[in-house]
């Protein structure tokens, strides 16, 4: 990533950044298990379980991915204005762009029920790392909104780049509310322990 090459980038990090939030909420879960003390909620940490393992796959296999739609997008831009073609070739390439960081931020939303989840029914030894989780799912959102609305804004269909604004727009205010909240309240229960 730190090389001159343009991927991975900003949309691989974002995935990667998820992909984290996904592992330690894993972990949490798996530091729940299988104690005498949360015997009632283990189905629930069962489903939490299974869950972050797809989520946590889904976008370590979306950094691979975002690179991926990116080499069509770099070759649609060096094509010369005037070509014939040009402009739906670069707008296929925009869409397909887009599409990713897309995934990436529903996928992120997905993660942002389990580690509320984990913030009330997770081992209250490992409520930091739940609070981790929620701070690495936000930046994520955030990263991978930026890599929205930077294809969006050169799409020539405005109603489709319109469209897809609003739906990142819709789930980043969400997600980085919930996940704001759940940070804000453990670092307050941390704080008041100490």
């Amino acid at each position: 990533m730190a090389s001159g090459d343009p991927t991975p980038g900003g949309g691989g990090a974002s995935a990667l950044i998820g992909a984290l939030g996904a592992a330690l909420c894993s972990m949490v879960a798996n530091l729940t298990s299988g104690k005498k003390k949360y015997a009632e909620v283990q189905a629930d940490i069962d489903d939490i379980l299974a869950r972050t393992e797809v989520l946590r796959s889904t976008l370590l296999n979306l950094i691979d991915r975002d690179a991926e739609v990116f080499a069509p997008l770099a070759e649609a831009y060096g094509i010369p204005k005037d070509a014939p073609g040009r402009a739906d070739t670069l707008e296929a390439a925009l869409n397909a762009a887009c599409s990713v960081p897309m995934e990436i931020l529903r996928t992120a939303a997905a993660l942002t029920g389990v580690i509320e989840q984990l913030a009330v029914k997770g081992s209250k030894l490992a409520v930091s790392d739940v609070g981790v989780a929620a701070s690495a799912c936000r930046c994520a959102m955030e990263g991978a909104v930026m890599n929205v609305y930077i294809n969006t804004r050169l799409m020539q269909n405005r109603e489709a780049a319109t469209a897809l604004n609003r739906e990142a727009e819709v789930l980043l205010s969400d997600g980085v509310n919930r996940c704001t909240a759940v940070y804000r309240k453990i670092t307050d229960e941390l704080r008041s322990m100490s």
